[in-house]
Protein backbone atom coordinates (compact mmCIF):
# COMPACT_ATOMS: atom_id res chain seq x y z
CA UNK A 1 0.00 0.00 0.00
CA UNK A 2 0.89 3.49 -0.74
CA UNK A 3 2.46 5.85 1.85
CA UNK A 4 0.65 8.93 1.07
CA UNK A 5 -3.01 7.60 1.21
CA UNK A 6 -5.67 9.73 -0.30
CA UNK A 7 -8.11 9.00 2.68
CA UNK A 8 -9.47 5.91 4.36
CA UNK A 9 -12.35 3.36 3.60
CA UNK A 10 -13.80 1.83 7.08
CA UNK A 11 -14.96 -1.94 6.48
CA UNK A 12 -17.96 -2.84 9.01
CA UNK A 13 -20.39 -5.82 8.55
CA UNK A 14 -23.51 -6.78 10.80
CA UNK A 15 -22.41 -10.28 11.23
CA UNK A 16 -24.46 -13.11 10.49
CA UNK A 17 -24.01 -15.22 6.70
CA UNK A 18 -23.79 -13.66 3.56
CA UNK A 19 -22.35 -15.14 0.49
CA UNK A 20 -19.71 -13.61 -1.20
CA UNK A 21 -18.97 -10.92 1.23
CA UNK A 22 -14.87 -12.42 1.74
CA UNK A 23 -14.63 -11.75 -2.20
CA UNK A 24 -16.26 -7.98 -1.99
CA UNK A 25 -14.03 -7.30 0.84
CA UNK A 26 -10.91 -8.57 -0.86
CA UNK A 27 -11.94 -6.78 -4.38
CA UNK A 28 -12.48 -3.46 -2.18
CA UNK A 29 -8.98 -3.69 -0.62
CA UNK A 30 -7.20 -4.41 -3.69
CA UNK A 31 -9.11 -1.69 -5.57
CA UNK A 32 -8.20 0.64 -2.71
CA UNK A 33 -4.68 -0.11 -2.32
CA UNK A 34 -4.52 0.38 -6.74
CA UNK A 35 -6.14 4.15 -5.66
CA UNK A 36 -3.78 4.72 -2.76
CA UNK A 37 -6.38 4.61 -0.24
CA UNK A 38 -6.26 3.03 3.21
CA UNK A 39 -8.19 0.35 3.87
CA UNK A 40 -9.30 -0.35 8.11
CA UNK A 41 -11.56 -3.90 9.29
CA UNK A 42 -14.07 -2.77 12.24
CA UNK A 43 -14.49 -5.65 13.85
CA UNK A 44 -17.36 -6.85 15.86
CA UNK A 45 -20.17 -4.31 13.81
CA UNK A 46 -21.37 -1.01 15.07
CA UNK A 47 -20.05 -1.88 18.49
CA UNK A 48 -16.08 -1.65 17.26
CA UNK A 49 -17.21 1.50 15.35
CA UNK A 50 -17.94 3.18 18.89
CA UNK A 51 -14.96 1.74 20.53
CA UNK A 52 -12.75 1.93 17.76
CA UNK A 53 -12.04 -1.77 17.43
CA UNK A 54 -10.05 -1.44 14.01
CA UNK A 55 -7.61 -3.37 12.26
CA UNK A 56 -5.72 -2.04 8.74
CA UNK A 57 -6.77 -4.49 5.93
CA UNK A 58 -3.99 -4.79 3.50
CA UNK A 59 -3.24 -6.68 0.43
CA UNK A 60 -1.24 -9.33 2.51
CA UNK A 61 -4.27 -9.60 4.82
CA UNK A 62 -6.85 -10.33 2.50
CA UNK A 63 -5.11 -12.78 0.45
CA UNK A 64 -6.29 -16.01 2.08
CA UNK A 65 -10.10 -15.12 2.95
CA UNK A 66 -10.95 -17.16 -0.22
CA UNK A 67 -11.09 -20.71 -0.54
Amino acid sequence: MSTDSRGTIGILTGGGDCPGLNAVIRAVVRRADMLGYRVIGIKNGWLGLVKDMTEPLSLLSVSGILP
